[in-house]
């Protein structure tokens, strides 16, 4: 199995980019995705959440409201770092489980030719870096990843305060061993893509991803 850790900031193209190569065949795992799904309901996570951010990130059911947890762990430099000392440690306790051989024979294990993972937070991972065989950056400019996020309905305020508490895209290239710039278009992004496929003798057989 080869695993590539796929990094970027918001807007940059890195979602629309792991969604290529899960159409191309490739295992695709999310990590916000992933922690999410450990918002359980009494769970220990869920109340550390609680006691640093208070009890109005919860919806009616008692799981984390995303949109909630966002807006006040996003108002400043020190309550993202809270945010991420809380989750990530299990959210990478779990990718572990996901991408490392299973110790007992008796479980079964799929067996992937790719697994990408979406990773949104790349300097609170760094420590993961060595389960992937490669860092790739999808990378693009702060103007231009600003356009897209307001073509997608983001504020344009709300993106530039929230690029704050990104790293820089140099410092995004700086993690990666290798960088798509993804400047043009969905279509030109593929291209890379599959020429980033086709370099590794990766999933030769699949069918391109639509745009």
């Amino acid at each position: 199995m080869f695993t590539v850790f796929i990094i970027g900031n918001m807007a940059s193209g890195k979602s629309y980019a792991s969604h290529v190569l899960e159409s191309k065949g490739a295992h695709r795992i999310d990590l916000d995705e992933l922690a999410k799904s450990l918002y359980v309901p009494g769970s220990p996570i869920v109340d550390e959440l609680c006691q640093a951010f208070g009890f109005e990130i919860l919806d009616d059911e008692g799981s984390i409201d995303a949109a909630a947890l966002s807006s006040r762990a996003f108002s400043s430099p020190d309550l993202v770092a809270t945010l991420n000392a809380i989750v990530h440690p299990a959210v990478l306790d779990q990718l572990a489980l996901r991408l490392l051989p299973a110790q007992c024979c008796s479980v079964l294990v799929p067996q992937y030719e790719l697994t990408c993972v979406e990773i949104s937070v790349p300097a609170a991972c760094t420590e993961a870096f060595a389960l992937a065989d490669e860092v790739l950056a999808v990378t693009a400019p702060l103007e231009s990843r600003c356009e897209r996020a307001v073509q997608r309905g983001m504020d344009r305020d709300e993106f530039l305060r929230r690029s704050e508490f990104q790293l820089d895209e140099s410092s995004v290239c700086a993690l990666a061993d290798t960088v798509i710039e993804n400047t043009g278009t969905k279509d030109d992004l593929e291209r890379q893509l599959t020429s980033w496929l086709q370099a590794r003798g990766l999933l030769c057989g699949a069918a391109g991803a639509s745009a």
